[in-house]
Order: C-alpha cells, then sequence, then structure tokens
C-alpha cells in the first residue's frame, strides 16, 4: 500500500534496497529471531562488503535489526516498539537515508536542551503557534493521516527552535529538521500499525508540552522532553520527527 506517492528503484540506493530486502525479511519473524549471518544477508542480497556494512548501518539506525557476535551470531530481529515501528514503515527516503538517520540522531540529542530553552524565551504569540500546530497533528491524527502529522510535528519543533536565543543552536538544530524533512520522498504503510494509538500518543505528548511551557512549568517541561526523547526500542518512541 503506498500513500501520497511511490518511491521507485531509481530513488534509492544499493545500500538502501538491500536494507529494504532484510526489513521484509525481518518483518515476518518474531522479535529475537535469527535472520542470518552476515555473508548469508550479503550474498542474499547480492552486493559487496561495502553496500552490505552501509545498509546494515541503515538497519541499525531505523532499529530493526541487532548484531551480535560470536558463533552463534548474526543480525537478529530487534525488538520494536509500536512508534518505531511506524517511523520504518512510514517514511520513504532518497538516497541520502544515512544522512537522514545521522539527522535525527542528533536532533533527538539535542531536543531536550532546544525544549528547555523555549520555557524561558517563549512569548504569548509563539505559544499561540505552538498550539496551532498541535491542534493539525490533532487533526491528522483524526484522520490517520501519518504525513500530515508528521509535517505537523516537524512545524512544532522548528517554530520552538525559532525562540532560541543562541543562533549557532538555532542553526543546528533547523538545519538537522530540514534535512529529515527534505530527503522524505513520501509516506507509505507497508504493514499494519496501530497507527491511531501510537499518533494519539505522540499528540498527547506534544500538546502537554507546550501548555507545560506555556504555564512556565520547569519540572514538567524537562520531564516531558526526557519521554519525548527516549530512544526508540526502549520505552518510548522516539519519532520520526
Amino acid at each position: 500500500m503506498t500513500i501520497n506517492g511511490v518511491v521507485g528503484d531509481a530513488t534509492v540506493t544499493r545500500a538502501e534496497r538491500a536494507a529494504q530486502r532484510i526489513a521484509e525479511r525481518a518483518r515476518g519473524a518474531t522479535a529475537g529471531a535469527r535472520l542470518g549471518t552476515k555473508t548469508e544477508l550479503r550474498e542474499w542480497c547480492g552486493v559487496s562488503v561495502g553496500t552490505f556494512n552501509e545498509a546494515l548501518r541503515l538497519l541499525q539506525s531505523r532499529g530493526v535489526v541487532a548484531v551480535r557476535p560470536g558463533p552463534r551470531g548474526g543480525l537478529f530481529v530487534a525488538e520494536q516498539s509500536p512508534m518505531v515501528r511506524l517511523g520504518n514503515s512510514v517514511l520513504a527516503l532518497d538516497a541520502d537515508a544515512a544522512s537522514v538517520a545521522d539527522a535525527v540522531r542528533i536532533r533527538d540529542a539535542l531536543d531536550p536542551l532546544v525544549t528547555m530553552d523555549a520555557l524561558a524565551h517563549s512569548s504569548p504569540a509563539a505559544i499561540s503557534k505552538y498550539r496551532e500546530q498541535v491542534t493539525a497533528m490533532k487533526d491528522a491524527t483524526a484522520a490517520l493521516d501519518a504525513v500530515g502529522f508528521l509535517h505537523a510535528n516537524w512545524r512544532l519543533h522548528a517554530l520552538i527552535a525559532e525562540v532560541n536565543p543562541s543562533p549557532m543552536l538555532r542553526s543546528i538544530y533547523t538545519t538537522l529538521l530540514d534535512i529529515v524533512e527534505g530527503h522524505t520522498l513520501a509516506v507509505r504503510a507497508v504493514e499494519e500499525h496501530p497507527l491511531a494509538e501510537v499518533m494519539q500518543e505522540r499528540c498527547q505528548l506534544h500538546a502537554d508540552l507546550v501548555e507545560a511551557i506555556a504555564a512556565r512549568d520547569a519540572d514538567e517541561v524537562a520531564r516531558l522532553a526526557a519521554a519525548h526523547s527516549v530512544k526508540p526500542g526502549r520505552d518510548a518512541e522516539g519519532e520520526p520527527a
């Protein structure tokens, strides 16, 4: 099933195609299942060692596989939270997918700092704009519009970054957002996921975060910022945006 476009083979690298093939194999297996050794999977994909290593990096950054060393080691299906599965399903990236994975990782690390700075620097006008994006996220959630949800989410974070007093931090953070959004070609649904539950959870978290900023509640902002930045596969979801 494809929503808002199809990403063809011409738009992705050999490493991305190999990653997609292994990810498809992983979808049919339970968490912890062994997919094979690196050599077995590389030969199955028909790619070079360098290409396979890049595909493996993509798969690990997306939380699809785990690598275990030793005689009984190899690639195993990683345990994934619902939001990780959503993110891996909906983002159809172009040939620079590896850069996107790096951008998401660095942006996640900067999120608590940017969010806490917003506590002191968000004007009533800025908070009004935040609430507009939360409303857009709620509307997208009600319509199960994953792409609309993501774009509203990205816009909310961009607005929060706009009030940051540090030109350097503001520039770095917004550039990372631009990389993620700029290299997202389409939104695809490649397997069934609890979209409503996942989107509702994340929408509520963002709504609560905005209201905590509006109330100047530092403890609540810190708590929600930490919850927002929990890495995929641990407890919360990291999000695709």
